[in-house]
């Protein structure tokens, strides 16, 4: 028997269902499935919007419309993906949503697999909590992935639990927004439970399943994420782990109902447009065409580290304690590419400021 997670929003979602498994059963039993898109944002995959199977090579089929992502895999330039990765470094199989045949596809792929693989369990697991947003918050930022699963684990005839990682860390519904939908908490994460993943977070670059990690290991303040910077505080109830009714959240999620009957993803995308006002994608795709016309900053750590020191005594007086690599690459004005190379500059020269996964900006540096 084999357990089957879905990975709402792809990308750190599938890094937490692998940390998540380990916890609740054992970091060597490998017997999980975990089925999640190849959709790394622009720091990983300068490409926008998710990739399908035709951008791979050496994908291995599981059934006729799912195939595994092993650790020979290799996304074909200029696409990039981080699952080959996951493959070779954690024991889960990693199975590809394909989300351009819409929701009735990636239902499509479920139906399958619980055929195929008969799992004892199937959970749908979404840090942060945006796949609860009704579609007009003004936070929202990247519904489209988390209503397509949602949509689609929705019309499946089997039962899946829907679970919570982490309430509010992905900074796109408050905490206090959904905290009427939590159910019981299934597990709070420990330091203990990232350990089977901790090789993991040290590339990747999901900051929601980041920050996850880091308050499973203790730290508590304000993370400061994304290009424009959002505020997320780092609490007791960051690390938990809460189920909830899957019927509910359908009704409440606007896009995930609207797009269920879809055949193409430029379907779901025109819904996004018009439930949420937006598609995520049309985001990355006018960011994709600013990153090209910007000179990436030299990186050395005589042009760094001064720029560095004048954000972090920003950020103090914003009453920010920690930050992630993504945010600092682009507050730094650096290119993605350059994302690995400036972690390693920063934990090189002022390691006690690393608090792994994040950056502490509250430590004494050599130069505050």
């Amino acid at each position: 028997m084999t357990r089957l997670i879905v990975a709402a929003g792809g990308g750190g979602d599938a890094v937490a269902a692998a940390m998540l498994d380990a916890a609740l059963y054992g970091d060597d039993d490998g017997r999980a499935v975990i089925l999640t898109y190849a959709w790394d944002r622009l720091l990983i995959d300068p490409v926008p919007g998710p990739r399908g199977p035709e951008n791979f090579t050496g994908l291995e089929p599981i059934t006729p419309a799912v195939w595994k992502v092993p650790a020979q895999a290799r996304p074909i330039a200029p696409a990039g993906s981080t699952l080959p990765r996951l493959a070779a470094e954690l024991p889960h199989t990693f199975a590809l949503i394909d989300p351009r045949h819409g929701a009735e596809g990636v239902t499509r792929q479920l139906e399958e697999l619980v055929s195929h693989l008969e799992p004892e369990s199937i959970d749908l697991l979404d840090v942060g909590g945006d796949v609860l947003a009704q579609g007009d918050e003004p936070t929202l930022k990247s519904p489209l992935a988390d209503a397509l699963t949602l949509a689609a684990c929705g019309q499946v005839n089997a039962p899946i639990r829907l679970l919570i990682a982490g309430p509010g860390l992905d900074g796109e519904l408050p905490l206090d927004d959904m905290r009427g939908m939590l159910g019981p908490i299934v597990h709070t994460l420990t330091a203990k439970d990232v350990e089977p993943v901790s090789s993991v977070l040290e590339w990747h670059p999901s900051e929601a399943t980041g920050m996850l990690a880091a308050t499973a290991r203790g730290a508590r303040g304000t993370c400061e994420v994304r290009d424009a910077g959002l505020p997320i505080p780092l609490t007791d109830e960051s690390p938990t782990v809460h189920e909830v009714d899957l019927d509910e959240a359908l009704s409440c999620n606007n896009l995930a109902r609207a797009i269920m009957t879809t055949a193409t993803l430029d379907e779901v995308e025109a819904l996004s447009r018009e439930v949420c006002g937006f598609s995520e994608i049309d985001y990355e795709r006018n960011k994709a065409l600013w990153l090209k016309k910007q000179r990436p900053v030299r990186l050395d750590a005589e042009s760094v580290l001064p720029r560095l020191d004048q954000f972090e005594a920003e950020a103090r007086s914003r009453g920010v304690t920690h930050t992630t690599f993504r945010r600092l690459t682009e507050a730094l004005n650096l290119d993605g590419t350059q994302r690995e190379a400036l972690r390693q500059l920063l934990i090189n020269s002022r390691p006690e400021q690393y608090a792994a996964p994040l950056w502490s900006i509250t430590a004494t540096s050599p130069t505050s």
